[in-house]
């Protein structure tokens, strides 16, 4: 039987009552509470101000790395259908010397790269599976792609996208790598350190201005880990391992899908 309105307003007061009790019982429960006293903010300190301002860079480290691939076109300007086995070999016959002859300094991935007839990631093949993912804002995807640097712990790291059906690498990275990700406009690529237990995380964000991806944040941060790394990231030089975020290449993998 449904209850009545006199029974539902005996009911309401008997709840309230009851919560009054409890308000009293708990004394202050529920109000502010001091957090304690904290920290007098400090202002940073301006060393030098006598010193003349520098104007220009006392080292060149290519900040902006972008660069027409020569002798790749890109007809119907879709960078899908740019062969990632064929870029790695116009980069390698553009350095030939690095690649090809007995002291050759990556003499193993020359001579590997007759290995890539099926294609990147496949076999023996030192160039990796290529990504693509929209970097630039421009509603169309860019290559992200990588290659062994053997023999050696070093990977290559390159992005590419399209300008009036020419193909422009827009950033380029040689290390050792511990993992590598595409987060929104960025590559970021972490790298063992010889300072146990850190990690170097270095991060390239598209700029609209200059037209290249620039390395925007430098940082060494701590792992957890403090087994000294087994071999130091070599001096700064550029291939993200895969995101999940990404889609990987079509001919890497049939049951890859297209962002």
């Amino acid at each position: 039987m449904p209850r009545t309105r006199p029974t539902r307003t005996v009911a309401l007061s008997a709840l309230v009552a009851l919560l009054l009790a409890a308000a009293t019982a708990c004394g202050d429960a529920g109000g502010l509470q001091g957090a304690g006293p904290t920290q007098t903010a400090v202002s940073p300190d301006k060393l030098w101000p006598e010193l003349t301002p520098a104007s220009s860079p006392a080292y060149e480290i290519g900040e902006v790395n972008r660069e027409t691939v020569k002798g790749v076109t890109v007809p119907g300007g879709d960078i899908r259908d740019v062969s990632p086995v064929e870029v790695v070999r116009k980069e390698i016959a553009a350095n030939r010397n690095e690649y090809d002859g007995k002291d050759a300094t990556y003499g193993q991935t020359g001579r590997l790269m007759a290995e890539c007839a099926k294609g990147a990631g496949r076999g023996r093949c030192p160039v990796l599976q290529p990504y693509y993912r929209d970097l630039t804002g421009d509603g169309h995807p860019e290559l992200t792609l990588g290659f062994r640097l053997m023999p050696g712990k070093t990977t290559a790291v390159r992005v590419y996208t399209v300008e009036k059906h020419r193909l422009v690498q827009v950033m380029g990275w040689d290390d050792a790598l511990s993992g590598v990700e595409l987060a929104g406009r960025s590559v970021i690529v972490r790298s063992p350190s010889e300072v146990a237990g850190y990690e170097y995380r270095l991060q390239w964000t598209w700029d609209a201005d200059q037209k290249g991806m620039l390395l925007t944040h430098d940082e060494m941060l701590r792992t957890g880990h403090h087994k000294k790394a087994p071999h130091p990231s070599p001096s700064r030089s550029a291939s993200p391992s895969p995101s999940r975020s990404a889609s990987p290449s079509r001919s890497a993998s049939p049951s890859a899908s297209t962002p």
